[in-house]
């Protein structure tokens, strides 16, 4: 038997977790403090790389750009989507994480299911690397095999973005009311 709070099957973070978005709903997510404001924009700017990606590898399959110019394009995109998102996590999970334990030691259970998805988009981060070197040395290289890199690339970034956006997602319901309500960590 799954867990259902598996980040790649979970559609949503259980009642005990929703307290204090319930205290907090995200329409009232406006004016928050320096902390939160500037969390909710690495994530928009997650999302956002994301997305420029996916209409990169989309414009690639449908014939609108070439595979040097997906090449050209996408792994810079890429490197600092790497890059941003593992220091992140790293500063969330070493640094705000523990600091949210002891503000909210009700939220424990939440806060460990948000390190355990750390550790799941790890996995996605590391096939991404993978991926995205073979490609530019397929490219690189003008190896035969490059395009089937390309769709390789393009597969494993579709396969990566439902399980950011549902951490994401879920990680501001539980971190954004709490920095809010319960007093922001510098």
């Amino acid at each position: 038997m799954s867990d259902p709070l598996d980040l790649a099957v979970r559609t949503g973070l259980p009642d005990d977790m929703l307290y204090l978005v319930r205290d907090l709903p995200r329409d009232r997510w406006i004016g928050l403090d320096q902390t939160a404001a500037f969390w909710l924009q690495m994530h928009a700017g997650f999302r956002a790389q994301q997305g420029r990606m996916a209409a990169l590898t989309g414009r690639w399959r449908a014939g609108d750009l070439d595979l040097r110019g997906l090449h050209d394009a996408v792994l810079p995109e890429l490197q600092a989507f790497l890059q941003h998102l593992d220091g992140h996590h790293r500063i969330e999970s070493g640094h705000y994480f523990p600091a949210f334990r002891r503000i909210e030691p009700r939220i424990q259970h939440g806060l460990d299911l948000l390190d355990r998805d750390h550790d799941a988009i790890h996995a996605h981060l590391e096939a991404l690397l993978q991926s995205g070197l073979a490609f530019h040395h397929a490219v690189r290289d003008g190896a035969p095999g490059a395009p089937d890199r390309a769709h390789r690339l393009s597969d494993i970034l579709d396969q990566a973005a439902p399980a950011l956006t549902r951490h994401l997602d879920d990680e501001e319901d539980i971190v954004i009311p709490l920095m809010t309500l319960r007093g922001g960590v510098a």
